[in-house]
C-alpha cells in the first residue's frame, strides 16, 4: 500500500484547528516575530501575549541532545521519505516539529529519550554499533522487530511502544506541515458556486428565472470567485 494512503486517515484525525486556518490562508498575516516549532515566524492568529513568550521560551530550549537528534531524523526519513511526488519528512521539517512537540508536551520526554536508548542498546547487542551508524540492511531489520505490533516479540515491546510514538509524531508533523497538506491534496473549506437549476429541467416544468434573480445568481457566484482563498 502507498505509504500516503496508510497514513492519510491518522493524518486527517490529528489535524488541529490552527492548521486548518493556516492551510485555507485565513489566519491573521500578522506576526510578533516569534519563531514556530519548524522555525518559522508564528502566525498572529489567537496568540496571546502569555502565549508568544512561551512559545519564544520553548524554542529557546533544547531536550534532545545531538546525537538524539540524529537518530530522529533519520528514523522519521525511513517513516516518510521523499518521493517523486513530494518531499519527506525531513523536508517537512519533522524532526524539528519533533523536538518543539516534547517540549511543548512534556508526557513524550521520558518515552523518547528511554525509546532511542532502547534502539541503540539493542543495536549494540546485535551489530555492536548505534541505530545510525549501522548500515542501511541492519536498520531495517532492526526496525522490522518493533514496526509491526502484532509480529513483535514480548522482549521487543518497549521497541514497539517507542515505535509507535515515533511513527505517530512523524506523521502528525508531516500531514500537519504545507508539504504535507499539499501531498494530502487538501483543499480546506471553499466556497461553492451553484448555476442554478439547468435550463432543459426549468423548461420541463414551465419554470424560468427572472431577471432579478439571475442578476442575483450572478453577484453570488462572482462573490464565491472572489472569497476563493489563494
Amino acid at each position: 500500500m502507498d505509504r500516503r494512503e496508510s497514513l492519510k486517515a491518522l493524518a486527517l484525525g490529528t489535524l488541529s484547528v490552527g492548521t486548518i486556518i493556516s492551510a485555507t490562508g485565513c489566519e491573521d498575516k500578522k506576526t510578533d516575530g516569534t519563531k514556530g516549532a519548524t522555525g518559522d515566524k508564528l502566525p498572529g492568529y489567537g496568540r496571546t501575549p502569555d502565549e508568544a513568550k512561551r512559545d519564544k521560551t520553548l524554542m529557546e530550549e533544547a531536550f534532545f541532545t545531538a546525537a538524539e537528534m540524529k537518530t530522529i531524523t533519520m528514523l522519521s526519513d525511513m517513516i516518510i521519505p521523499a518521493d517523486s511526488h513530494s518531499g519527506g519528512a525531513i523536508e517537512a521539517k519533522v524532526p524539528e516539529f519533533i523536538a518543539f512537540i516534547v517540549k511543548d508536551m512534556p508526557d513524550h520526554q521520558l518515552p523518547m529519550r528511554g525509546g532511542l536508548r532502547w534502539l541503540d542498546m539493542q543495536c549494540l547487542k546485535k551489530y555492536n554499533a548505534v541505530f545510525v551508524d549501522c548500515n542501511e540492511q541492519q536498520r531495517i531489520a532492526m526496525l522490522d522487530l518493533i514496526a509491526y505490533p502484532e509480529k513483535a516479540l514480548p522482549e521487543n515491546s518497549q521497541g514497539v511502544a517507542f515505535f509507535n510514538r515515533m511513527r505517530d509524531l512523524t506523521a502528525t508533523g508531516f500531514f500537519t506541515s504545507k508539504i504535507g497538506m499539499k501531498d494530502l491534496d487538501y483543499k480546506g473549506n471553499t466556497p461553492n458556486e451553484w448555476d442554478g437549476v439547468p435550463a432543459d429541467v426549468l423548461q420541463q416544468y414551465g419554470y424560468a428565472y427572472d431577471e432579478k434573480t439571475l442578476a442575483t445568481c450572478l453577484k453570488i457566484e462572482d462573490r464565491g470567485k472572489i472569497m476563493t482563498w489563494e
